[in-house]
């Protein structure tokens, strides 16, 4: 595409950064403390020394103040901004949303499922364990052995966790997958089938086992897949060997270019793995041995991580258009101050090699944090009450009208482990990666024509999210976006747009950003100018508030 190279004169003062910020953020009326229905959120995986906390993530290092910029104050202009406790009125972990005949359905752990008809408003369809809860049968009945394998946490609780729902036309069947686990390593994958998306869901039986040992590898499916031989290969002085090989929780099905039906799974432990299912039956289709491709005849194929680095949640979508894979994964640890986040690699084919924007990927037990674009973690934008915090365990879909969204389930900077289930809008940029938009959907669109420049020019609030894991917030900054086509205020630079369209392209501190504008409303509904664009694994947005 043709890119304008015309420039127009500059007409506003940059805009210095504030010393601090203490307002802002998104989350609903103040939580009562507990964030689940009686399970944790998932096994007491500590992030290992990795050294990824060294990193510096961009955003938390302040450019000192001159004293001849005399600019605004941040949060003189924050103060000013109507801010809302908005949010799903759910609250769902590790959230799945699937499209079926026009209504959202949202699908996640702890047998917990809602439904919506905008994307913003849900309603609860079954929450908590309970043999009451309408999402299933009775999964607690007796005889039916779910928990056989995996156990209870020893306590006689239990976990179900991550829920993913597919329809198969060869099955005329709703399929879901999930996980029932009692440690950080011992977990068993299985499935259940709907006649309708709602449930309930019954239980058909186990599809993977890990954690296993020496002494209860029997009660598994191993041996009709590796020989007695080569399945203690999987052992490490009779203890399953979890950094080379997966924790089988997180699993998301979908489908290829192809109509080819595949499962990627894992978390922690030994990374990300792939398996093909056969839509006929919905079963795991076990590959024959490659080592060199990095292919197990039981678990299938590592795509990222190993060596308990922090990697889960993992979710691959195809996008016809720009005719990549992309798998999202989170980082970091789950809780409020634990650093998690989400991370994209693409690919041009469903089975790899997904890499990121330096054509780079995180190998087993590798100082992760410099791999994969962050497309969220922490962070503070205008509107809202609360910081996001712990973003992640996030899924991606297409809804009908063909515009792709990304759900994910975020804390908030309130002091609880309360989370809320939040759907944004994600954009491709012109190199082909993804970009999330700064606020949840309103139904915003993306012009097909382009901005004009007195929507696109002015001063955002502008934050970047940096590649670091840890509990720190990205925080606004003030730039502003000259009419000559440079950059002042807190960072300073060049920007452009491409003409007739609606993609920009901001350049700062030697890094190029590539995203879109896109007009938007925030949190509390305010009409905002936004942008987003992401550059060297990092993602930054803006946000521009009426005059």
């Amino acid at each position: 595409m043709k890119r304008s190279s015309k420039r127009y004169p500059q007409i506003f003062l940059a805009a210095a950064l504030s010393a601090a910020l203490l307002l802002s953020g998104c989350g609903r009326a103040e939580p009562s403390g507990t964030a689940e229905a009686g399970q944790p959120d998932t096994m007491t995986e500590t992030m290992g020394e990795d050294g990824s906390a060294d990193v510096t993530n961009a955003s938390e290092t302040a450019r000192p103040e001159t004293e001849a910029s005399a600019q605004p104050d941040v949060e003189d202009l924050l103060a000013e901004i109507r801010t809302a406790e908005n949010g799903a009125g759910v609250s769902i972990h590790d959230p799945s949303i699937e499209v079926f005949d026009g209504r959202y359905y949202l699908f996640g752990s702890h047998m917990t499922g809602a439904y919506s008809d905008d994307l913003q408003t849900w309603t609860y369809i079954g929450n908590g364990y309970s043999p009451a809860n309408p999402l299933f049968e009775n999964l607690f009945a007796d005889g039916l052995g779910i928990f056989d394998y995996a156990g209870d946490y020893g306590d006689g609780t239990y976990a179900v966790w991550a829920e993913d729902v597919i329809y198969l036309e060869e099955m005329e069947k709703y399929v879901m997958y999930f996980c029932v686990s009692s440690t950080y390593i011992k977990s068993n994958l299985c499935y259940a089938t709907a006649d309708a998306p709602e449930g309930p869901y019954v239980y058909q039986g186990p599809l993977l086992y890990s954690g296993f040992t020496a002494q209860d590898i029997g009660e598994t499916d191993v041996y009709e897949y590796v020989d007695q031989t080569e399945a203690f290969s999987y052992l490490n002085g009779g203890q399953y060997n979890n950094s080379l090989w997966p924790n089988c929780i997180d699993p998301a099905p979908f489908f290829d270019a192809e109509g080819r039906l595949w499962m990627v799974y894992g978390s922690w432990s030994g990374g990300i793995f792939l398996l093909e299912l056969d839509p006929a039956t919905g079963l795991v289709i076990h590959p024959e041995a490659d080592p060199e491709n990095d292919v197990d005849p039981y678990f299938g194929k590592r795509l990222l991580g190993g060596g308990h680095i922090s990697i889960e949640g993992p979710y691959i979508q195809y996008d016809e258009k720009s005719g990549y894979y992309y798998l999202y994964v989170s980082y970091g640890g789950l809780e409020r101050t634990g650093g998690y986040q989400i991370r994209v690699f693409r690919s041009r084919t469903p089975d790899g090699e997904y890499v990121d924007m330096n054509g780079e990927a995180p190998s087993i037990a590798s100082v992760h944090a410099k791999y994969g674009l962050k497309l969220s973690g922490n962070y503070e934008m205008p509107g809202c009450k609360y910081a996001y915090m712990a973003t992640g365990g996030q899924s991606a879909f297409q809804d009908e009208d063909g515009k792709q969204y990304l759900c994910y389930h975020s804390r908030f900077d309130h002091g609880t482990e309360y989370h809320e289930p939040c759907v944004k809008q994600v954009f491709v940029n012109e190199e082909g990666w993804p970009v999330l938009a700064p606020y949840t959907t309103k139904g915003e669109t993306l012009s097909e024509t382009g901005y004009g420049m007195e929507e696109m020019a002015g001063t955002y609030f502008f934050i970047n999210q940096g590649i670091g894991i840890s509990d720190e917030i990205a925080q606004p900054q003030l730039v502003t976006l000259n009419k000559d086509g440079t950059v002042s205020g807190s960072v300073e630079g060049t920007w452009e747009s491409t003409e007739g369209t609606a993609y920009m392209k901001l350049s700062c501190d030697g890094v190029t950003y590539s995203g879109v504008f896109c007009r938007m409303q925030d949190e509390a509904g305010t009409e905002v100018m936004t942008f987003s664009a992401a550059g060297n694994n990092q993602s930054v947005w803006g946000a521009r508030y009426p005059e």
